[in-house]
């Protein structure tokens, strides 16, 4: 049996992201969707609205759960047992941030990174692009499921609330 984990903030989850889980679960047998938390980013969902809005997306795809993890990525693939970490690309930046993660995971834990190339009707779809999109107003329902957007408005508008009483 292949486990393939699928690692990322997924703030928010958004369709390219789930191009890769459901291409990932044809090549594995089950397929771990990591939710991680990066120190380096503010995020605008907390984990574990993020956890529950990829289950919600990934309910009809069997052989595919969602847990969320704050440690390395290389000891939580140990933990799961993992066979390989499936990355999706939208183009040669992905890859050059990619490269030296896939690098070090493989150093610190000895499983490979399987990058699959995403679909190019996706390729402009960012989680920090659909956010900045809703804060101004735009149309994300193209990007995103309807309950992520729906939670990407909800949580924007509560910042924005608090953003004022602090004012």
């Amino acid at each position: 049996m292949v486990l393939a984990v699928c690692p990322g903030s997924f703030d928010p989850v958004t369709l390219g992201h789930l191009d890769v889980v459901r291409r990932a679960r044809r090549l594995a047998d089950e397929v771990v969707v990591l939710v991680a938390h990066n120190a380096a980013k503010r995020p605008l969902l907390d984990v574990a609205t993020r956890v529950a809005l990829i289950e919600d997306a990934v309910a009809d795809l069997p052989g595919v759960r969602v847990v969320s993890s704050d440690g390395l990525l290389a000891d939580e693939l140990r933990d799961l047992g993992a066979d390989v970490v499936v990355k999706g690309l939208r183009g040669g930046a992905d890859f050059d941030a990619e490269l030296p993660m896939a690098l070090m995971n493989r150093h610190l834990s000895g499983v490979e990174t399987a990058f699959v190339v995403g679909d190019p009707a996706l390729s402009h779809v960012a989680s920090s692009l659909v956010k900045d999109v809703a804060r101004h107003g735009g149309p994300i329902e193209d990007l995103v499921t309807p309950a992520v957007a729906a939670a990407v408005r909800a949580a924007l508008a509560d910042t924005a609330r608090e953003d004022r009483s602090r004012a």
